[in-house]
């Protein structure tokens, strides 16, 4: 998972500290509803994302989980979002 440019909104939220508490999104993946519950300043981050790319939320999600499961990772859903918000911002701090 390459992450592309992030906004400065994005960065400043991952750099300057998290709220408390957690986000819930329902997305149906592959004909199953799901619940993923983050942080609000990943999920902005990944909104800022799917934006970029013109993906809606559940596709976006989809196509990583799919990687995720490929890939063989050893981390759940969450963890791989989480991870992707990051590399995401790390790419536009090159």
């Amino acid at each position: 998972m390459i992450a592309t440019a992030a906004s400065s909104k994005s960065m400043w939220i991952l750099i300057n500290g998290m709220s408390k508490g957690l986000k819930k999104r329902s997305v149906s993946l592959h004909g199953h509803q799901t619940s993923i519950a983050l942080e609000p300043e990943f999920w902005a981050v990944i909104d800022d994302a799917i934006s970029e790319k013109g993906y809606s939320l559940a596709a976006f999600i989809a196509a990583l989980d799919d990687e995720r499961i490929t890939s063989k990772s050893p981390h759940g859903l969450a963890a791989t979002l989480r991870l992707y918000a990051l590399e995401y911002v790390q790419g536009a701090q090159k």
